[in-house]
């Protein structure tokens, strides 16, 4: 049996879809325990990525990683679980390795990959400048899998949920007050990008860049002296000591490249970089550079990319 672990607090991301999907790839029987808000009418839909059932305890809010370890590592061992699967998003990173523990289990940070035939699966390593392969012997393994590592698809019907409660014990951490990010498209869940840094001089010019992301229907980002001096929120600054993002593109305007910022970004699939210093460091690791103006190649490509979506309509 395996156990996927999603929240549903928020309702159904992408990245639980693609968690349910990669759990349905590993075996038949897969069992999605959530916690939150969301309705039984929109968990039973998890039945077409792969569930066979729902199991939510609603009573668990999951700010408290200890009350949430507890809760999967008591359905897991209720159901004999062999594999328990997360998304290697904060949640996860903070569960999985307690998990780890109280299970006596393997953990497999990160994945990337689907376990080849002797159960080797490929992880990022070094902020993803390399892949490594893991492979863990133990009785029960712990796979988190990095967020756009595949893509979600639908191979059942919907599913049956049940509800159960106090699994978990009570919370130990008392929860004030939430702030979470705004904007239509949320950065983990972007599969396109448009980033910007210090070269835009100033939070004024940012419309641009706004214009170029709806043009394209992607996500906004910022490099972190961007967020730092208030030009934008905090929540959309992308690099290590940011948000890390794997999106199918990411566009950078005005960015240099520091380490930093790198280390956040450089698991997109494509990475195009717009800067008016060619020997910026980003350029090494650009799939497509453009050595110019800000101000004079973005407006430009933003007119082409709607000239282009109009000739299609």
């Amino acid at each position: 049996m395996i156990l996927v672990y999603v929240n549903s607090s928020n309702g159904l991301s992408k990245a639980a879809l693609e968690t349910v999907t990669y759990a349905k790839k590993l075996g038949n029987e897969v069992l999605v325990l959530t916690n939150g808000k969301a309705s039984s009418e929109i968990l039973t839909c998890l039945g077409e990525y792969g569930a066979t059932k729902v199991l939510v305890d609603r009573s668990v809010d999951g700010e408290d990683p200890q009350q949430l370890t507890r809760l999967i590592a008591s359905v897991a061992q209720n159901i004999s679980a062999n594999t328990v699967v997360f998304s290697h998003d904060l949640i996860g990173k903070a569960v999985a390795p307690r998990l780890s523990v109280r299970l006596q289990a393997g953990l497999i940070a990160g994945a990337i990959s689907i376990p080849d035939t002797d159960g080797t699966v490929k992880v990022n390593v070094f902020s993803g400048k390399a892949v490594g392969q893991v492979k863990v012997s133990s009785a029960i393994k712990i796979i988190s899998l990095l967020p756009n590592s595949i893509q979600p698809e639908k191979s059942g019907v919907n599913c049956p949920v049940e509800e159960t409660n106090g699994l978990g014990g009570a919370a130990a951490i008392k929860v004030i007050s939430t702030k979470k990010p705004e904007g239509e498209i949320l950065l983990p869940e972007a599969e396109l990008v448009v980033s910007a840094g210090r070269g835009l001089k100033g939070p004024e010019n940012w419309g641009m860049i706004e214009n170029l992301a709806k043009s394209l229907g992607a996500a906004t980002a910022c490099s972190r002296p961007v967020a730092d001096i208030g030009w934008r929120p905090h929540h959309e600054h992308v690099g290590q000591t940011g948000v890390a993002i794997r999106p199918n593109l990411y566009i950078a305007i005005g960015i240099s490249g520091a380490i930093q910022h790198l280390a956040g970004v450089n698991g997109s699939k494509v990475i195009v970089v717009v800067n008016t210093d060619s020997e910026a460091p980003f350029f090494k690791a650009a799939d497509y550079g453009v050595v110019g103006d800000a101000f004079d190649v973005i407006p430009k490509l933003t007119a082409a990319i709607n000239k282009f979506k109009e000739s299609q309509n």
